[in-house]
This record gives structure tokens, C-alpha cells and sequence, in this order.
């Protein structure tokens, strides 16, 4: 039962939002009562932390497997990028902005364990990506791990970055230009360009 709660709470909170959906709408669309939700979390906080939890386990495991396989650099952040946009439903709902304005210990727990996971990843992305001569030899990988993670984030801000004005698809495809375009070689350009011809379909 714990394992459906969590289930049916991810999909409401990422298709309404953390603060807007009640503990009586996910009871509801359970078919339970309340008093079962919580058998298993004692409020909404820790709910959420459950799900969000869920979530972030669900994505370090599709990132890990998308890594291993051990593709071009510059393919690999563009399918970590669908693989992520696809399980937070394009982040319509805007559910890491919603964290950090209601939840904000949640959010905070959850930013410093997204770091150590990305920054690990995107470390290697960079280190195979000069490797293989995509990425340009002599850059900072440690500052750029750091600065990749510190955009990915800020673009989330949605007063920096309103929805109306920006869908979080188009937002990624920026950031990804302007982050790859400042450390590729001419031939990881070559690869890039082929990346935002088909993220513009």
C-alpha cells in the first residue's frame, strides 16, 4: 500500500504541485481514507519527503544506466536531460521552485544529495569527453561540475524564468547550448549541432 501512496502522490504532486494537492484528493483517487495514508506517513511533510525521495532514486538509477552505456558525452546529457524532463513530467507544475518556497528543508536535503549524484556524473561526462576530443583539453572540470549544476538549478527559479515566457523544454535546450558551446571542440560542435536539430522537432 505504502508503495501505491507513493505512487499516486508522485503523479498528483507533479501534475498540480506539492502545496496545491490535498491529503483528501490523494485519498480520494486512491479509493482510501485518509486514516490509511496515514498508517504510513504521519502528514503531508512527510509525504513528500517520501515522494520526492522516490523520485530522486527512480532518476539516479535511469541516469546510472544511461552513463554506463558509455555513448558519446554530449548524447549522454541530452538523454539524461529526456529521461529526467520524461519522469517530472516536463516540470509543469514547476515542482523543485514549489520545494523550495514550501518545503524548504526537503528541498535543501534534496539539493545536496542531487550534487553529489550529478557532480559525479557530470565529472566523468567531462573527463571522457576530452578523452574522446568533444571537450576541449585544459578546462576546469571541477569548476564546470560545479557551474553546470549551480545553471540547472537557477533555470528552475521561476521568477528568474517564468513559464509563461519559457517552457522548461526550451529552457534546457538553452542552457545545454550555452553550456556545451563553451566547452566543446569543433568536433563535439559538430555532435552538438546534431543534438539541437533534433531537440527542436
Amino acid at each position: 500500500m505504502k508503495e501505491k501512496i507513493i505512487e499516486k502522490s508522485n503523479e498528483l504532486f507533479l501534475n498540480l504541485g506539492f502545496k496545491s494537492v490535498t491529503m483528501d484528493e490523494i485519498a480520494n483517487s486512491l479509493g482510501v481514507s485518509k486514516k490509511t495514508i496515514y498508517k504510513y506517513f504521519k502528514n503531508k511533510t512527510d509525504l513528500i519527503d517520501g515522494v520526492t525521495n522516490h523520485i530522486f532514486d527512480t532518476i539516479c538509477c535511469g541516469i546510472d544506466e544511461i552513463c554506463e552505456q558509455k555513448g558519446n558525452p554530449i548524447d549522454d546529457l541530452f538523454n539524461i536531460k529526456q529521461f529526467v524532463m520524461t519522469h517530472l513530467k516536463d516540470e509543469k507544475s514547476s515542482p523543485q521552485y514549489q520545494l523550495q518556497k514550501y518545503y524548504p528543508k526537503i528541498y535543501s536535503s534534496l539539493k545536496q544529495k542531487q550534487f553529489k549524484v550529478m557532480q559525479g556524473c557530470v565529472l566523468e561526462n567531462l573527463k571522457y569527453g576530452i578523452e574522446i576530443g568533444v571537450y576541449r583539453k585544459g578546462i576546469d572540470i571541477e569548476f564546470i561540475s560545479r557551474i553546470y549544476f549551480n545553471g540547472l538549478t537557477g533555470i528552475k527559479d521561476k521568477e528568474m524564468f517564468p513559464l509563461k515566457n519559457y517552457s522548461m523544454k526550451t529552457l534546457m535546450n538553452y542552457y545545454y547550448e550555452y553550456h556545451l558551446r563553451g566547452i566543446c571542440t569543433p568536433l563535439g560542435l559538430e555532435k552538438l549541432e546534431h543534438q539541437l536539430k533534433i531537440n527542436q522537432l
